[in-house]
Parts: C-alpha cells; sequence; structure tokens
C-alpha cells in the first residue's frame, strides 16, 4: 500500500498509525485506567523531588494544560492522584500520586513485563537505542516548530 510514497511521508503516517495502535494496545491493557491516564501516571513518576503542577506534567506529557487536567480529574475521581493549590501561587494546581498507584504497579508487574518483552520482539538493544535517539531527535525539532508558531 506504501509503495511509491516517499519513505519520510510514510514515516510521518506510521506515527499517527503507531499512536493510535499503541492507545488501543493500552487500553485494552489495564482494567482500571486508560492508556493516557498510564502514560500521566508515568509522566509523574519522573519527578522525584517535587510534586509537579499541571502545566509541568503538560511538558512532559507534550498535551495541552486541559487535556492534562481532564486526565487528572479522572485519575483523582478514581482515587489514582490527589490535587492541591500550590503554596506560593494558588493558581497552580499540583498533582501527587496515591498509594493506589503502587497497588496498581503491583497488580500489573508481572503482565507489564510481558507487554514490553512482546512490544519489542526481534528488536535489538541497538536497534532500540538508534531508534530512541532518532525519535528524540524528531521531538526536538517538534519542540522547534512549535515554539515558532507562538
Amino acid at each position: 500500500m506504501l509503495e511509491g510514497i516517499n519513505i519520510r511521508r510514510a514515516l510521518f503516517g506510521l506515527f499517527f498509525v503507531f499512536d493510535n495502535r499503541l492507545q488501543t494496545a493500552g487500553d485494552a491493557f489495564y482494567d482500571e485506567i486508560t492508556c493516557k491516564q498510564f502514560f500521566l501516571l508515568i509522566s509523574l513518576s519522573l519527578f522525584k523531588e517535587i510534586t509537579p503542577t499541571i502545566n509541568e506534567l503538560s511538558e512532559i506529557m507534550g498535551s495541552s494544560h486541559q487535556n492534562v487536567k481532564q486526565i487528572v480529574n479522572k485519575l483523582e475521581a478514581g482515587g489514582y492522584v490527589n490535587t492541591y493549590s500550590d503554596e506560593h501561587d494558588k493558581r497552580k494546581l499540583r498533582v501527587v500520586a496515591t498509594e493506589k498507584v503502587a497497588n496498581l504497579g503491583e497488580k500489573y508487574r508481572a503482565k507489564e513485563l510481558e507487554f514490553f518483552e512482546r512490544f519489542y520482539d526481534g528488536i535489538s538493544d541497538s536497534e532500540v537505542e538508534a531508534a530512541y535517539k532518532i525519535i528524540s531527535k524528531i521531538e526536538k525539532n517538534l519542540i522547534a516548530i512549535r515554539e515558532e508558531h507562538r
């Protein structure tokens, strides 16, 4: 189907297909949360020393403040996170994981390992590293494009 299509355009389209397939697989993985909610929890775990704001999470996730706020609201309703106003700037909303997140991790740990084995099946560590480097460069280019249009 992609025969005759410029490889750069084909790769561009493949990113969208990949996103859809990844979200579908992720949504089927957990019974309790969606793939995007899981991604927010992973992003939240990257903040070791501070409790992040919605804006800080949206930067990490590459998503709008409004979208991240909606995800946070659903996770808070489910008991996975709590939010509170920043003590210095009440406009900033900070997000913290609850014990329920740790329980979720324990419940799915074995299933996650199996998923990642299947996800990277037939792909060497050096290929994963090369893909990571290339996609990281593309991400930097996308950030620069976004900044130019602000």
